[in-house]
């Protein structure tokens, strides 16, 4: 195991946050290279039952990404969520060269624990190329991530312990949480926060690219269940991501702000499907997710 992988395993959630928190979520991302094609990842040491869907998904990325060209950037991620992740034992990501072209290089990723796959990714990456350009606008009226109080002091008062410790992502929600909305009785179309890692990051847009990866996977759901007025830690909900797609638009730092606006335009069959845009603090857009998520309200 690296030095950076033992430093992975220790917990993320440093009392303070900050940079010594996001620099524990930087080590879980520097895999260590066990054999030609084939990474291994480790957990932070107290996890919740399951790998939390963004750190698999941003290991496996890396993963891939170590197999590429630098000047080749990866434009989309598709994956599936196929098992639960145990994070008491490091993961195996194996790497699958699939094609290697002219301007695009795709790679297939599998990710295993206890001999089984847990999570599948395919992943492209193009080299830069000039062409058309246009972008849906930002939403109007957003106000400025610094006015807007941190994820613990909105999360104060009320039960909801996986947000009273300090994260990795500055998380700044511009509208109601679905913890306050469901007491209220809103029951917002939309779900906007806004996101940044909690430090300073290295510059290597790999790495930005897998942060953000890594952050997409929260508050997506958010979308769904704030249309009905349930949330995780307050009501007796089941739910686990299924699949998750990203497409990567315009070079971006994911140590600088970016609004996260997501919304849900159906659920059914205890699915939910969420879809979400990012922007850059100039209103530039950035990547574009979508999500499925088994949301079973009990």
């Amino acid at each position: 195991m690296t030095e950076m992988a033992r430093t992975a395993a220790t917990e993320l959630e440093i009392p303070g946050g900050g940079q010594p928190v996001l620099d524990r979520l930087i080590a879980l991302l520097d895999l260590e290279k066990i054999e030609e094609n084939i990474f291994r990842g480790v957990s932070p040491a107290h996890s919740p039952v399951r790998v939390f869907g963004g750190q698999v998904a941003g290991q496996a990325l890396v993963a891939a990404g170590r197999t590429v060209p630098d000047e080749r950037r990866v434009h989309s991620l598709h994956a599936y969520f196929i098992r639960g992740g145990d994070p008491s034992v490091p993961i195996i990501y194996e790497v699958d060269r699939i094609r290697d072209g002219r301007s695009f290089t795709t790679r297939r990723v599998i990710a295993i624990q206890h001999g089984k796959a847990i999570f599948s990714l395919s992943a492209s990456f193009q080299k830069d190329e000039p062409g058309i350009e246009h972008a849906e606008e930002m939403p109007e009226g957003v106000p400025a991530p610094d006015t807007l109080p941190t994820l613990m002091e909105r999360a104060e008062g009320y039960a909801i312990g996986a947000h009273s410790r300090p994260r990795p992502i500055d998380v700044r929600y511009v509208n109601e949480p679905p913890w306050v909305t469901r007491e209220t009785g809103e029951r917002p179309a939309r779900n906007q926060v806004w996101m940044r890692a909690d430090g300073k990051l290295p510059d290597q847009q790999l790495l930005h690219v897998c942060v953000l990866t890594y952050a997409s996977d929260m508050t997506l759901l958010d979308s769904v269940l704030a249309r009905h007025g349930v949330y995780w830690d307050t009501d007796k909900v089941l739910g686990a991501s299924l699949d998750h797609a990203l497409w990567f638009h315009r070079p971006f730092r994911a140590d600088e702000w970016f609004l996260y606006d997501s919304a849900s335009p159906t659920a059914s069959g205890a699915r939910g499907l969420a879809t979400g845009r990012f922007f850059g603090e100039d209103g530039t857009l950035i990547a574009t997710v979508v999500q499925e998520g088994l949301l079973r309200v009990l």
